[in-house]
């Protein structure tokens, strides 16, 4: 795809490992000129996160969050190494990094300094908990923001240990709220002529994530737990069942949904039983239900039922991972590409966002530097 959206803007990125690179790659693949801004010696320490490399300096890790980018090792603690930087500040749209929130004032990577070099710049700062409050300074990763912001507490079978996530979905979703903010920035700074700082924290982002809950706390002292089987707090049947061979996941989320499913497995006479007439009964009765419920689609595998209700009741199987990938309907949507790569074609996923209805592609992440003498020597010229 040649016109993508994102042409034309170059954005330095001052990143490593997971939050701040998921969320400029997402730029990269919507045509952003992102280089990286590598740390010497090693550069961005997922080149070395294991367990599976691709020769000295990459990994299968440093692939997934770098797709299409560019590389430049450069110390910005050094004379050299901030003359080079600043040289392509002049010319960039957005400097971003992903640093400890004292860092960057003490490196230079805010607007009050990079102004005085480019008035339009914007500075996109991603922390664990920001820039401007006392733990500007602290380290944070994603675990903790969901054992802090009350994920932990939510996630998991009621009488089991706090549980996390499966992924860290905090650093997605703040690399993500990063990349809109830079944009939103860039928009405004197109139209004034002035940039300024964008500031996303993984706290503040976590916290936000907590949604409905946290309305229904503020406002009516309302306390949301955990429910057996992924439950959802308020509508039944809406969580996980027992097939013969596994689980599937059930949300019927409209009354006219209940009604399809009661008739499909049935028992359509569940449908005028008053414990069952509506959410709010439901709810009394859910640990009944799911007994009930668990002893029908019990007696066929998971595929008999997804095939039964597909498109007509919210219903899916419970995948591993390895199942998830090579779900057929994976292919049907195009959300797998080849990457071509030194080490060998490696297979990857795609960017989610269709632009025209066509995918987006990928090119290999950067060897360590490999963007040096074309980048220093256009501003050398």
């Amino acid at each position: 795809m040649k016109d993508l959206p994102l042409k034309g803007l170059r954005i330095l990125a001052v990143e490593q490992y997971g939050a701040g690179p998921y969320g400029s790659m997402h730029l990269a693949d919507l045509g952003a000129e992102v280089v990286k801004i590598e740390s010497p010696p090693g550069g961005d320490v997922a080149r070395a996160t294991g367990p599976h490399f691709l020769g000295d300096g990459d990994s299968l890790f440093f692939q997934t969050f770098n797709l299409n980018k560019r590389s430049l090792r450069l110390d910005l603690k050094s004379a050299e190494g901030r003359a080079a930087f600043e040289r392509l500040v002049a010319d960039a749209d957005a400097v971003l990094n992903n640093l400890r929130g004292d860092q960057p004032a003490k490196l230079g990577l805010d607007y009050a300094t990079l102004s005085a070099i480019n008035p339009k710049i914007v500075c996109a700062h991603l922390s664990a908990y920001g820039r401007d409050n006392p733990r500007a300074a602290w380290p944070g990763y994603d675990y903790l923001m969901q054992a802090e912001a009350g994920f932990m507490a939510l996630t998991g079978e009621p009488d089991a240990p706090p549980a996390r996530f499966g992924l860290s979905m905090v650093d997605y979703m703040t690399g993500t709220t990063m990349a809109m903010g830079l944009l939103a920035a860039v928009i405004g700074a197109m139209r004034s002529g002035v940039g300024r700082d964008v500031d996303v924290s993984l706290f503040d982002v976590a916290l936000h994530q907590l949604s409905y809950p946290a309305t229904w706390y503020l406002n009516a002292g309302h306390r949301t737990g955990r429910l057996p089987r992924s439950a959802h707090p308020s509508t039944v049947p809406c969580q996980v069942f027992r097939t013969a061979d596994g689980w599937v996941m059930v949300m019927c989320m409209l009354e006219k949904f209940w009604q399809i499913f009661v008739e499909g497995i049935g028992s359509p006479a569940w449908a005028a039983e008053p414990r069952f007439a509506d959410f709010a009964a439901r709810r009394q009765v859910r640990e009944e239900l799911t007994v009930l419920i668990d002893e029908v689609l019990g007696t066929q595998p998971t595929a008999h039922w997804t095939q039964l209700f597909a498109g007509r009741i919210p219903i899916a199987p419970v995948l591993d991972i390895a199942q998830a990938l090579d779900n057929p309907y994976v292919r049907e949507v195009d959300m797998l590409q080849e990457v071509a790569h030194p080490q060998g074609t490696q297979r990857m996923l795609r960017n989610p966002i269709k632009l025209d209805g066509r995918r987006l592609s990928g090119r290999a992440a950067p060897a360590l530097d490999a963007d040096a003498d074309a980048l220093l020597r256009d501003h050398d010229d």
